[in-house]
């Protein structure tokens, strides 16, 4: 009888998980080619799903077991493309290139930040705590301006009447990717074990929103994860401060 447990692993799944990182590295590289082409409402939509693939290879790697440091470093290469670099250059082209060199200093911003933010995760990846992301994900500082280009593309909105709050909220999102405020990283759920009728409820009715409304309740939900950091922050140093006094 063969024992199908000592069976060695075929080399070919491995390339699985990367296909996805692949897919999502080309959604970054489409969403720059669309805006070098004016599409930018197909920018937006090639970046966000840039982010569904991004977050299916993990699970994929880890569902197949087929996790390997090359794939934790070709998705680290891949997300900066797709949310380093992409939406930099998206944003630049959209509106950023009409307001010289302060337009290209906040597209840079947001690009260093993505690259600084994968740079210290990599490296504190084995100590950090899993429950948390120190600074904002680069998916979602990249959802917030993809987010927000495709809202305002939806509702007709003229780009020189909002260019200077596209400024700051470039600038902002790639300080906040090297922010030390901490992020939930949602690790801590188990999706395999029963969950209150009420959570299942909750989770139908925001994927109908989303299907509904997704520029709009995309670019909502990034900007409330995004200020979601800070108030985490707050409220552990307010716990770790009344520890001590205790």
């Amino acid at each position: 009888m063969i024992d199908n447990t000592t069976r060695p692993r075929h080399r070919g799944i491995y390339l699985l998980p990367n296909l996805f990182t692949t897919g999502a590295m080309f959604g970054g590289f489409y969403a720059i080619t669309s805006a070098i082409n004016s599409h930018f409402e197909t920018a937006a939509i090639a970046m966000f799903i840039a982010m569904v693939l991004d977050g299916l290879d993990g699970r994929v790697a880890r569902l197949t077991n087929t996790q390997s440091e090359f794939g934790v470093q070709y998705d680290s290469l891949s997300d900066m493309v797709s949310f380093g670099v992409a939406p930099a250059v998206v944003m630049y082209l959209w509106t950023l290139s009409t307001m010289g060199q302060a337009g290209l200093f906040a597209a840079f911003v947001h690009m260093a930040g993505g690259a600084l933010r994968l740079a210290r995760f990599n490296t504190q990846v084995e100590v950090a705590d899993k429950r948390y992301f120190q600074g904002l994900p680069s998916p979602a500082a990249a959802a917030i301006l993809a987010g927000g280009l495709w809202f305002c593309i939806e509702n007709g909105y003229n780009v020189e009447n909002i260019k200077y709050l596209v400024l700051l909220t470039t600038i902002a999102t790639g300080l906040l990717m090297v922010s030390n405020f901490r992020y939930s990283s949602f690790k801590e759920i188990d999706f395999k074990n029963r969950v209150p009728f009420i959570a299942t409820i909750i989770a139908m009715l925001v994927i109908s929103f989303v299907l509904a409304q997704p520029q709009r309740m995309l670019f909502l939900l990034s900007v409330g994860y995004a200020a979601s950091g800070p108030i985490i922050t707050l409220v552990m140093r307010k716990r770790k401060l009344q520890g001590r006094k205790l």
